[in-house]
Parts: structure tokens; C-alpha cells; sequence
């Protein structure tokens, strides 16, 4: 049975107290944690606010691995940040930067046979089920774990709104080396109130409004949902989790990396594309990829929340995979460059889009790659699995997506995860996705792997290919729509018994002869608003009422 005591630590660092604008990113953050509702109650964690364990290395003691946590938090500005106008309407519009205060740190000490990663996990899945009180909170919830007086392990819990998943990880590494008597350099990324200079400068001004050109263009032509067939109907988000570790996986990425010449990232992202392209039955596959900014020298070095999302567009219609990894190297760099944006501006596009389309983007197809936040030295400490592949469920997590994979380590072991809808992949399909990621991965450090209608997918994947076979699906533009299932929608959003939904002359049409009394731009806005996590539908093109006819975007 463990034992556990509350030590406050102060900090007071040698930079100044400061105020200044939020940074786009921040500002990201802070939107969406307002849809967010953790509990405790219900066992429901937050989504956005992450957790991790950091391991001791050496002879650190207990009075070592503190002082290196008091260090960090007089070295980084992220972590003394707070928004005195978090939790009320409107949202924060600026940022405070503390020089002094104070965090707690629990220290657990184990019993002889208690497991401490269980431990560490059950500490932080109940702390991410309470909101983080971002007016006065250190961003960190922070648990010690000793075994007979000696540090096992550090969990921590970790406010999306000041800390990203890759400046966790630079945080991880400062600390591994000072809790083993190491020195730190002086920190040179910029801390998030130079980044917020940085953005509203005229350059960044410029940067952002050209990412808002690019965004606008792909929520106009591309697919906005990928998965659209029969098994698609459900409007929850709770996800189901596999956990896959294989070094004979990271011997074949390496392979792969070395015979296209390409960098590991294009390889698996290439890989990941192509399964989804398969199963999803379409070539094209629109992907959020998270933590985007770093790849932007400036900030690689940044301890802070950059937190916009990269949105790449691939299109698996190729010859082979060699084709498709090049490919993705070019897609990636451009959706990269085009991160950066002002989330209000972009919210706009996006709900100006969805009326003008009828259509909500999804982003049901999700990539986070942070393999290169934790020190190979400290990722090498973690045992072999005892079998390779090993493919481990963890419990479910409501996410909002349809599938995502996080890639969180490539060298010397290949670890990712994979989150599942049940519309999209079972559990019994997410594991033959993830043998046969691994499948593609070691063919392409073999040689090239053929696409398309006669290629190799089918046969090495075993995976399910999306269906539409069950209602009237019709292809309106880039997406896919089951007309009657948006004529069923049309019944309960209009309120009306009979409704006909036609595709005549290419356009999609909603006939409604009597008992509606909304104008074609009164049902036009309330069925767009009714839309989200609908992927197989679409608003239709033009409305035949009662009180008129119209395309209702007038």
C-alpha cells in the first residue's frame, strides 16, 4: 500500500514579471478547452491536457528530482504563464508571465510489490478528469514515485494551454539531465510572449493569411469527411486505443528510410495514408497533423503550446508506394509552412465554408507524430517487448476523430498507437491495421510495393473496404452522401413527415411539398448546423418549400 505526502515548492526567477498577447497557439488551446468537460464523477478525462511519465536516471534521489523541477520553472516562462481571464466570456486575450510562486509535487512512496507504472497511470488519468484552473494553476500535476526512499518515477499531467506535446518532451530531457547532475545550456527558444510578437509582426501577419488561403481552398474541393459508407453512422467519439512496440518494426523503418531516401516521418505517414485510403474506398485522404510549427527551426526549441494542426492532402491514386512516400515529403512541407493562423479567422472559414458546400469538414483522419521528444537514452531504458510484434489495448478515450495514430518512437523500437472508431475499425480490424502498417513498412525496406486497383493492399491488409451498397450514396462533388439518410435527416430537422431527395441536372435537391414553414435559407442554416460528426451527408443544393425555392446561400 502506498503512502503519499504534499511537498510546495517556490520558484522565483531572475526574468521579470510580464504581460503580452496570447499566441496563436494559446489562443487554439484555449477555444477548445471551452467544449471540454472533464469529470472525476464520471471518469471522464480531458482529451487536450496530456500525461507522461519521466524516469530518474543514475543515482538521483528524492531532494534532486524536486530541485530540477524548481529549476525548470524558474528557466521557462511556459511554466510561470497563467490567464487571469480563463474560465469566463469572452475568451483570455492576454497572457500574464509570472516571476515567483509555488507548485505542488505529491510524493508517493510504493509498497514493496506495487506496480508504479500502474500507479503512475492511475495518478494521471484521475488528474486529467479535473480541469486545470488556468487563472492561477502551475501547468504541471506532478506525483514522485520512491521506492524505499529511492525516485522510480515522475508522472506528469500536463495544461494543453501553456505546454504542447513536444515542449513536454524538451522538458523531459532538461530534467533527465539535471536530476543526473548534468548542467542545462542557457535556453534559447523564444519564450510565448516573443512568440506572440513574432506572429503579429507584418511578417507573420503575412504568414497567417497566407494559411488561410490555403486552408480555405481544401475546405472548398477536397472530401470533407474520409469515411463515408454503410458502417458509418455514429455521432460519438469515444475511441478504442492500441498500443504497438516492435524493434523489428524500427530495423524496417530504417530499411525503408535508407532505400527511398526519404525521412521516417514521410515513410510511416505515407504508410498510414495508404490503409486508410484503402479502407475508406476513395484515393483521397485529408489528414491533420498535430504539433505542425515545429517543424519550423525558430521554434523547434520552444517550451510552450504551438498547437495548429497541419492539414495535408494525399492522394493515394499512385502507381506504387515509392510514389506516394515522395509524394507525401511534398505535401507535408507545404501543409507544415502553412500552420501558423489565427484560429478565429480560420473558425470563421470554416463555418463560412460549411454554408456555402453544406457540408462540416471532419477531421476524422489524424496524425501526431512526437518521436522526437523523448532522449533516445531514456527511451532505451524500457525493456524489449517479450514478443514482437507487442500489441497492447489500453481503455477507451473520447477523441474527436475517426482514426489517429501517434507515433512515439522510432529508433531501436518502433512504438505507436493507434485510436479507432468502431464504425470505422473494430478491434479485431484496428489489429490487422496495425500488423499490416507493419506489413507495408518492412516491404518498403525491401523493395517497391504496387497501389491502386490491382496492387498489394488487399492481400496484406485483410482489412474491411468501405461499402456503400446500402442506401442511395451519390458522389456530390469530392464527397460521398447517402440521399436517404439525409432524407431522414431532412424529417427531423425540418419537422415534416415527407420529404424527396433527388440528384437531377447534378444538383442535389429537397423537395418538401407541405408542413414547413421555414424559407430555403432558414432550413439551409438549420441543417448545416445539424451536420456535425454526419459524415455521409450534405445539405442539399437547392430547396423546393412551401415558402419558396432556393439554394438557401442567398
Amino acid at each position: 500500500m502506498s503512502d503519499t505526502r504534499s511537498t510546495v515548492l517556490r520558484y522565483r526567477s531572475q526574468a521579470p514579471g510580464a504581460e503580452g498577447p496570447l499566441t496563436l497557439g494559446q489562443d487554439n488551446v484555449l477555444r477548445c478547452l471551452r467544449n471540454e468537460q472533464p469529470s472525476r464523477e464520471r471518469n471522464e478525462p480531458s482529451s487536450l491536457n496530456k500525461q507522461a511519465t519521466w524516469t530518474p536516471l543514475g543515482d538521483a534521489d528524492t531532494t534532486r528530482c524536486l530541485d530540477a523541477l524548481r529549476t525548470l520553472a524558474e528557466r521557462h516562462a511556459a511554466l510561470r504563464t497563467v490567464f487571469p481571464e480563463a474560465g469566463g466570456d469572452p475568451l483570455p486575450t492576454f497572457q500574464r508571465q509570472l516571476q515567483e510562486g509555488e507548485f505542488t509535487v505529491e510524493v508517493i512512496d510504493l509498497g514493496p510489490d506495487e506496480d508504479a507504472a500502474a500507479r503512475a497511470d492511475a495518478f494521471c488519468w484521475d488528474q486529467r478528469c479535473h480541469p486545470f484552473d488556468l487563472t492561477v494553476d502551475f501547468p504541471l500535476r506532478l506525483a514522485l514515485l520512491t521506492r524505499d526512499d529511492r525516485p522510480v518515477l515522475l508522472a506528469v499531467v500536463v495544461s494543453h494551454a501553456q505546454l504542447d506535446g513536444m515542449a513536454t518532451g524538451l522538458l523531459a530531457q532538461e530534467w533527465t539531465v539535471l536530476v543526473s547532475g548534468g548542467e542545462l545550456p542557457t535556453a534559447t527558444g523564444p519564450t510565448p510572449i516573443e512568440v506572440a510578437a513574432q506572429e503579429q509582426s507584418a511578417g507573420g501577419r503575412r504568414r497567417g493569411a497566407a494559411a488561410l488561403r490555403y486552408w480555405e481552398r481544401i475546405l472548398a474541393e477536397e472530401p470533407s469527411a474520409v469515411f463515408t459508407d454503410d458502417r458509418v453512422r455514429s455521432t460519438d467519439t469515444l475511441l478504442h486505443t492500441l498500443s504497438i512496440r516492435t524493434p523489428a518494426g524500427a530495423a524496417a523503418l530504417e530499411r525503408a528510410v535508407k532505400r527511398t531516401s526519404s525521412s521516417k516521418s514521410a515513410v510511416l505517414t505515407a504508410c498510414y495514408a495508404a490503409l486508410a485510403a484503402h479502407r475508406a474506398a476513395r484515393s483521397t485522404v485529408v489528414m491533420a497533423a498535430l504539433s505542425a510549427n515545429r517543424h519550423r527551426a525558430v521554434l523547434a526549441e520552444h517550451i510552450g503550446t504551438l498547437a495548429q494542426d497541419a492539414l495535408l492532402v494525399l492522394d493515394t491514386d499512385c502507381p506504387d508506394l515509392d510514389t506516394l512516400i515522395g509524394r507525401t515529403q511534398a505535401q507535408a512541407l507545404s501543409g507544415y509552412w502553412h500552420a501558423t493562423f489565427d484560429t478565429e479567422q480560420l473558425w470563421k472559414i470554416l463555418d463560412d465554408s460549411s454554408l456555402r458546400r453544406g457540408a462540416r469538414f471532419v477531421r476524422d483522419v489524424v496524425l501526431n507524430d512526437v518521436s522526437g521528444t523523448v532522449p533516445e537514452e531514456l527511451a532505451a531504458l524500457r525493456p524489449d517487448p517479450a514478443v514482437d510484434p507487442d500489441l497492447t489495448w489500453y481503455p477507451t478515450e473520447p477523441l474527436p476523430t475517426r482514426l489517429m495514430m501517434n507515433v512515439w518512437r522510432t529508433g531501436g523500437c518502433l512504438e505507436i498507437s493507434l485510436h479507432a472508431h468502431p464504425d470505422v475499425l473494430d478491434r479485431e480490424e484496428t489489429e490487422h491495421f496495425a500488423r499490416a502498417l507493419l506489413r507495408l513498412i518492412d516491404l518498403a525496406g525491401r523493395r517497391n510495393v504496387t497501389l491502386g486497383p490491382d496492387g498489394e493492399l488487399a492481400a496484406l491488409s485483410r482489412l474491411p473496404v468501405g461499402r456503400r451498397e446500402k442506401g442511395r450514396w451519390q458522389q456530390v462533388g469530392s464527397n460521398w452522401v447517402d440521399l436517404d439518410a439525409l432524407a431522414d435527416r431532412l424529417r427531423t430537422v425540418l419537422a415534416v413527415k415527407d420529404v424527396e431527395v433527388t440528384w437531377e441536372n447534378d444538383e442535389l435537391t429537397a423537395l418538401v411539398r407541405e408542413g414547413c414553414t421555414l424559407t430555403p435559407t432558414e432550413a439551409h442554416t438549420a441543417v448545416v448546423d445539424s451536420l456535425s460528426w454526419r459524415d455521409t451527408l450534405m445539405a442539399p443544393q437547392r430547396y423546393i418549400l412551401p415558402n419558396g425555392t432556393g439554394t438557401g446561400r442567398e
